[in-house]
């Protein structure tokens, strides 16, 4: 089972609930019933699906060790998958499902399942490595309701990029579904994963990606899990040059596109020290696992995150309310009890460190992220998240039109707060004392113009 989840005998033994799935205990004896683990706060707002291990490329870092050779025997069935999409919903109306895999366009079920999430509430992205995006795919992906869709570019140089990924003239026909996905007006996100022999291209691959028209950019950090086990990360002084040099994009592309950290939360810093008006300081921490964030393996286990294949339950066996409410290891995340220079850090509740990587490193998951160069005093008072953070509930102080009030149901839930907030002190600076259809449809047009050809549907009124 812990090869099967890409984490090696040795580290899963490190952590008791990694190799085997562990009983959830029952609400009247569980020590979680007045735990962190329920607490309002922790809300499914975005949940990663791995709905298969099947994949037409063999990629040097894939964290569940996917490729061709796999089947879909122990895959989730389209029926499995439609009651574990109403459980979520059941728990979290609105939240956003990223379905991917492997490769998730070889499940032919791929728009039956994205059509019910998305008729429940749910908005659905794809992540894909873009070689099976064909106009008609992308057109029967957009009839289903899909939103978004993720693709990995971790190279403009060809030779690179089809090396890492183990795919001949992979990146040609990544780059013709980009346009392919631009000229459909489908949103897309362009996906980098930083090594040595790509560091130098950062700022050139954002650059591409923001003239192509994509809506973020988001640059990897290696998780030592799955195959990418057998490589090596940046080190923290790098890791530092790298952040440092992201902060200056997410600032620069504001606007245009956003420009993310992932698995390297450490970017917070940077960011409250540099751009202390950055909308990413609304994040109430930068690593949400097992709070705001799970994932699904193809065969139904729950994980915190894609990288940390510590197993919180299984949907074949329980319900995912059951699962996320009660897990034993979702509760130790939630309580928030870091170790290490983590848990001295004034940068804590802003960052937190990568818990996937303080488990893939020493089997510890709520140990140090030991690729952060910074060093704590553990003197100085924590830096507290903004009041107002993605994640957080929708509290309106204003009157809302019921047309307004159906749009804003419509936002997924985990952005619906900040969307609240602004939109409200739009109408204040406009002296308006209703929020209506009108006055979204005014805030979408005072948008910078490159990004109002792409605001979220719900400003533009779309279901």
């Amino acid at each position: 089972m812990s090869e099967a989840l890409g984490v090696s005998p040795a580290r899963a033994s490190a952590a008791a609930p990694a190799e085997d799935w562990v009983p959830l205990p029952s609400a009247e004896t569980s020590e979680a019933a007045d735990s962190p683990a329920r607490s309002p706060e922790a809300i499914p707002h975005v949940v990663a699906w791995n709905l298969t291990r099947r994949c037409n490329l063999a990629c040097a870092h894939c964290y569940i060790s996917a490729g061709s050779w796999e089947s879909d025997e122990r895959e989730l069935s389209t029926e499995e998958c439609l009651r574990i999409a109403d459980e979520i919903l059941e728990l979290s109306p609105s939240p956003m499902f990223v379905l991917s895999g492997g490769e998730p366009l070889v499940r032919e079920d791929l728009e039956t399942i994205s059509r019910h999430a998305t008729d429940g509430g749910a908005t659905v992205v794809i992540g894909t490595n873009g070689i099976g995006l064909t106009a008609e795919r992308i057109l029967s992906l957009k009839d289903a309701g899909v939103r978004g869709v993720a693709v990995s570019v971790d190279s403009l140089n060809p030779e690179y990029h089809d090396r890492f990924r183990h795919g001949q003239a992979a990146l040609e026909e990544t780059l013709a579904a980009v346009e392919r996905l631009r000229r459909a007006r489908l949103d897309f996100v362009v996906q980098m994963t930083l090594t040595r022999g790509n560091r130098d291209e950062v700022g050139s691959l954002a650059a591409w990606a923001a003239s192509a028209g994509a809506v973020c950019f988001n640059l990897y950090f290696l998780v030592s899990t799955g195959r990418g086990e057998r490589m090596r990360g940046l080190e923290p002084r790098e890791n530092e040059e790298v952040l440092a040099e992201l902060a200056d994009l997410q600032k620069e592309y504001r606007g245009v596109m956003m420009v993310r950290s992932k698995c390297q939360p450490q970017i917070m810093r940077h960011v409250f020290e540099a751009d202390p008006e950055s909308p990413l300081l609304n994040y109430a921490t930068r690593c949400p696992c097992g709070v705001q964030y799970c994932r699904i393996t193809p065969e139904g286990k729950v994980t915190p995150c894609p990288y940390m294949p510590v197993v919180a339950g299984d949907l074949r066996r329980d319900a995912f309310a059951d699962v996320w409410r009660a897990s034993p290891v979702f509760g130790a995340i939630r309580a928030g009890d870091l170790k290490g220079k983590c848990g001295r850090c004034e940068y804590r509740l802003i960052c937190g460190g990568c818990r996937a990587r303080a488990f893939a490193e020493s089997g510890e998951y709520m140990g140090s992220d030991e690729s952060c160069a910074y060093e704590p005093t553990g003197e100085l008072e924590p830096v507290l998240p903004r009041a107002v953070s993605y994640g957080g509930a929708a509290a309106p102080e204003l009157q809302w039109s019921p047309e307004a009030e159906a749009r804003l149901k419509r936002v997924p839930s985990f952005v619906r707060g900040v969307v609240a907030k602004r939109l409200e002190d739009f109408a204040r600076r406009s002296g308006e004392p209703v929020v209506t259809p009108e006055l979204m449809e005014r805030v979408r047009k005072e948008m910078p113009v490159d990004f109002s050809k792409r605001v979220p549907f719900f400003l533009r009124g779309e279901r």
